[in-house]
């Protein structure tokens, strides 16, 4: 027979499985049901891993973390999205001091100098029923290029923590540095960065 601590344990691992199903059930991956209006990037959840061939013999991964912005969508209206985002420069990570300071001096992102970096959408053209390819200026060391995102929506709702309403998406862009005045170490060090996105937006409130 069980005990009543194992009861109590069986009955209160059912309850919290029943309430992430409840939450789960919550959630909406239909873009389509998105609820119009503004939103901020949240921070702690949204970042850019970016990759790059190292003298062939390794792809070289680092990111920037955090970032802010804003984004207005309507789901009747998808094409007049509006979208803006700041990201800290001397927020990049490689885990390795060294070369974090490498890549933070003028031979990469010259922080000193150009201290963010920014991207604003200029237009959304959707390419499947949760796809959409986002077309925008990115100004990276004070040179601007257009550059567009393979977005993904993934799902919306209220964030169970929080309690906020919420929307998710992927995304990746391919850019060529050398565009952007990178030019230190090419063509051993490649040209072309691959950036991959993820991005939590929280509704902005009044």
């Amino acid at each position: 027979m069980l005990s009543r601590k194992a009861l109590a344990a069986g009955a209160g691992a059912l309850l919290l499985s029943y309430g992430a199903v409840q939450a789960q059930d919550a959630f909406n991956r239909d873009p389509a049901q998105i609820q119009a209006g503004t939103y901020k990037l949240d921070p702690a959840h949204s970042k850019i891993t970016w990759s790059v061939s190292h003298l062939g013999f390794s792809t070289y991964v680092g990111q920037f973390a955090g970032g802010t912005g804003n984004l207005t969508i309507d789901p009747k209206s998808p094409q007049a999205t509006k979208l803006d985002v700041t990201v800290n420069t001397a927020a990049v990570g490689t885990l390795n001091k060294a070369l974090d300071d490498h890549l933070k001096s003028a031979d990469f992102l010259d922080v000193a100098n150009h201290p963010t970096a920014t991207f604003h959408a200029t237009g959304v053209r959707l390419t499947g029923p949760s796809t959409a390819d986002i077309t925008g200026d990115l100004t990276l060391r004070g040179v601007t290029r257009p550059v567009v995102i393979k977005a993904v929506f993934n799902q919306s709702g209220v964030n169970p923590i929080d309690k906020t309403y919420s929307l998710g998406f992927d995304g990746e862009a391919r850019i060529r540095r050398s565009e952007f005045g990178v030019a230190y170490g090419l063509p051993a060090v490649g040209d072309e960065v691959t950036l991959r996105l993820e991005a939590e937006f929280k509704a902005a409130k009044n």
